[in-house]
């Protein structure tokens, strides 16, 4: 049963692993804030799907600091209360506006590794969470650097920014 988790559960550093949880849930309820903040200051003859989006990406933000506060009560332990940085340039172009996006799913999806790279070996259902949230902010990632992109161009436009 514990071929491929030679650890088992009982020796991951559940500390560890917590503290990454409530970096991610404060990652993630930033998120509804920074979106919805966003969703609000958006301009223009383009502004309603935008703004559709932004309100989606709000959503799915909460859904995912849900997620992880289950994960962390699961644990046993107390989800945090505080939230990350919100942090923004002020600028309200929709450019710029995706390219602070882009830089917080970044940091939150380094997030999911570091816990992803914690819970290996230990708990099926803590990796298989950290997979699956991974594969859900690249999937953001590359979202946001689509629309970043001038009509007709294939590369990426996030160079250094999705590093």
């Amino acid at each position: 049963m514990w071929t491929r988790y030679r650890q088992r559960p009982e020796n991951m550093d559940k500390q560890a692993v917590v503290a990454t949880l409530n970096k991610i849930l404060e990652m993630e309820l930033a998120g509804v804030v920074r979106y919805t903040h966003y969703s609000l200051m958006v301009y223009g003859p383009y502004r309603m799907p935008i703004v559709d989006w932004l309100r989606a990406q709000a959503t799915e933000s909460l859904l995912h600091a849900q997620q992880a506060g289950e994960m962390i009560t699961q644990l046993g332990e107390h989800p945090s209360l505080a939230i990350g940085p919100l942090l923004e340039t002020h600028d309200h172009d929709i450019e710029a506006i995706l390219k602070e996006s882009l830089e917080h799913e970044r940091m939150t999806l380094g997030f999911y590794n570091e816990l992803r790279k914690q819970v290996e070996g230990h708990s099926v259902m803590l990796e298989e969470y950290a997979r699956q949230m991974l594969a859900t902010e690249e999937q953001h990632l590359g979202e946001v650097d689509r629309m970043l992109r001038r009509p007709g161009d294939v590369a990426s436009a996030a160079v250094g920014l999705m590093g």
